[in-house]
């Protein structure tokens, strides 16, 4: 079973030989210490990224995903989130009326104390619809 650190590491290995580089800690070592104003990773350290037993921090990340030219959230994440996310967005900009998002913003404008109620009182609407058998 892949587990995110693997996943990680299949996507920084592919990202390097897309801009042609060999998926090789020395030369991951190299390049990224080239690039990186921070304390330099050491070749294991890197290796370790390359095996999948470890996943740099965010600003390491950020420095992987300019030399590499690809988007930090798809080197942490992969395209599937970004997909996933887009089509999430897509569903709800298709599925809302006029008079509904009406409502949405007028939700959005009220204080946080009429928020939280008017959410609750969905909420229970919604468990009631979902289970019209079980009482409030």
């Amino acid at each position: 079973m892949t587990n995110e650190k693997t996943l990680f590491a299949e996507r920084l290995m592919a990202a390097m030989q897309a801009q042609g580089y060999r998926p090789e800690p020395a030369i991951l070592e190299r390049e990224f210490n080239l690039r990186h104003y921070g304390k330099p990773m050491t070749l294991q350290g890197v290796r370790k990224w390359l095996i999948g037993s470890s996943i740099p921090s965010t600003n390491k990340i950020m420095t992987l995903a300019k030399w590499l030219k690809i988007p930090p959230e798809e080197l942490t994440f992969g395209k599937e989130l970004k997909v996933e996310i887009q089509q999430a967005n897509q569903r709800w900009q298709q599925n809302i009326s006029y008079n509904e998002r009406e409502v949405f913003e007028a939700f959005l404008a009220l204080p946080a104390p009429q928020r939280k109620i008017v959410r609750e009182v969905i909420l229970a609407f919604a468990k009631v619809y979902v289970n019209p058998d079980k009482s409030l």
